[in-house]
């Protein structure tokens, strides 16, 4: 039996939401009987919702157990001493047909303090957005917990949110502790910490399917929430064809954009990190470790830290996220920055 590791492409899993839509059954997925599939996840190792590879002879195997055997050799050897048995992203496409409700999610402290394994930083890159359509991403002044807590109580928290206005290419770095929501309208794809804990904090008086009004999590949010403004959410970037163009660069992921008209080659024999590549538009194939694998827009394929170089095909054109976990971004000992955010401020004027 062939037992070399080789790119793995992962079976679909489709969540159906009260405040989802149809449009990731136009990226050509058929996720019947779900009525309103609001997030699709590409790549989960939550415990049960874990991936489960879908060709070789790996197949129905799930991402942890295919880590548990290849290790260093699926997600790099110093990945691997650091995450250990937890792989650490996840990935999703999400279809906002309605608004979500505004929330935050913990840093990594405070949510082992609350015995819950990781925090949650993500960032969002708009795939399509119609016109008019919003999302909030922190507050528009500074506030106190006490004037948080009384325009929470008034009902006016919308009055003190910061609002952008996406457009398709659009990207957006979300941090542990920053308030947000994605508004009505949007397709995105979601890349983040391995982390399911989301704390609610608003959510327009909307009643659950049961008619009843759905749960806050407003003390548990307090000790999360970051009262300082967003003055400019976006994350600013220009990109050239058959080139790569960071969008987002922190401990926890790394995520390039990658715009093809002709076949490219990358080399990722320092790197010491598996690659995840997120086709959102066109088709594409990726050569690696001896394989070909085509994508189309919403699919995804998992590179192997063994595999040196990459070769990428677009058929005529496709747009890619090249994700990864660099392990230059943490430290040996295992300790994340946490509160050090001078990286992202850095990065933010780099671009």
């Amino acid at each position: 039996m062939e037992t070399k590791l080789y790119p793995l492409k992962f079976l679909p899993l489709f969540k159906n939401k009260i405040w989802g839509g149809n449009k990731i059954k136009n990226l050509g997925f058929d996720y019947t009987p779900l009525p309103n599939c609001g997030e699709l996840w590409v790549l989960s190792a939550l415990k049960d919702n874990e991936s489960v590879v879908a060709g070789g002879f790996l197949e129905g195997n799930t991402i942890n157990e295919v880590l548990e055997i290849y290790m260093g050799e699926l997600i790099g050897e110093k990945n691997y001493r650091h995450f250990g048995n937890e792989f650490p992203l996840l990935v999703k496409i999400i279809d906002a047909a309605d608004r979500l409700s505004i929330q935050v999610h913990p840093d990594n402290e405070l949510a082992r303090r609350r015995g819950l394994e990781n925090g949650k930083t993500e960032m969002w890159y708009i795939i399509d957005a119609e016109q008019g359509s919003e999302i909030v991403d922190g507050f528009e002044k500074e506030l106190t917990r006490d004037e948080y807590l009384k325009t929470l109580a008034l009902g006016k928290l919308e009055d003190v949110l910061h609002v952008d206005k996406p457009q398709a290419g659009d990207v957006f770095f979300i941090p542990a502790g920053r308030v947000h929501a994605i508004g009505k309208g949007i397709l995105l794809a979601e890349i983040q910490q391995s982390s399911d804990t989301t704390y609610r904090i608003y959510d327009y008086n909307r009643s659950d399917s049961n008619g009843k009004l759905r749960q806050l999590h407003t003390d548990e949010a307090l000790d999360a929430i970051d009262f300082r403004p967003t003055a400019d959410g976006r994350t600013h970037y220009s990109y050239r064809a058959n080139s790569t163009t960071p969008l987002a660069e922190c401990p926890y992921f790394s995520t390039n954009l990658i715009a093809l008209d002709k076949p490219l080659r990358k080399d990722f024999s320092q790197l010491d990190s598996f690659v995840v590549y997120l086709c959102t538009d066109g088709i594409a194939a990726v050569n690696a470790l001896g394989t070909i694998t085509p994508l189309h827009a919403g699919e995804c394929l998992l590179v192997p830290a063994v595999a040196n170089q990459v070769e990428l095909f677009p058929d005529q054109s496709a747009k890619l996220l090249e994700i990864y976990v660099d392990p230059k971004l943490w430290n040996e000992e295992g300790i994340d920055h946490e509160h050090d955010f001078d990286w992202l401020a850095t990065f933010s004027t780099q671009l």
